[in-house]
């Protein structure tokens, strides 16, 4: 259930800091509910990626859409040689969701304590 919690509570945060801020707010939004709600490195690490990868991806799968994938397909054609729009969206995501898990994991690692 915290784990759910988590996911929930750091994709909302993300998109509401993302709003009045830059991309690093996820990062932001991933440490302070790592912070709040503790877990083990592991379950953060999985969740942070978890929330941002679904935010991202669901942010830059409608942004692709809104413009028919012009700006996407242009740049998988500059990055990838391909017009694949779709991978572009992928890419997105996985950055995205790796600094959302480094953040999460940094926050559980600084308030984790293990019992000996």
């Amino acid at each position: 259930m915290r784990f759910i919690l988590s996911l929930l509570l750091t994709a909302a945060t993300g998109y509401i800091l993302g709003i009045f801020l830059d991309w690093w707010s996820v990062a932001l939004a991933a440490f302070l509910i790592a912070l709040l709600y503790p877990q083990s490195p592991g379950k953060a690490f999985i969740s942070g990626f978890l929330a941002v990868f679904l935010l991202w991806g669901i942010l830059a799968t409608m942004m692709d859409a809104r413009n028919d994938h012009i700006l996407a397909t242009r740049m998988a054609n500059l990055i990838l040689k391909s017009s694949s729009p779709g991978m572009m969206v992928v890419i997105t995501a996985v950055l995205g969701g790796i600094v959302g898990a480094l953040s999460a994991l940094s926050a559980s690692v600084l308030r984790y304590k293990k019992t000996a």
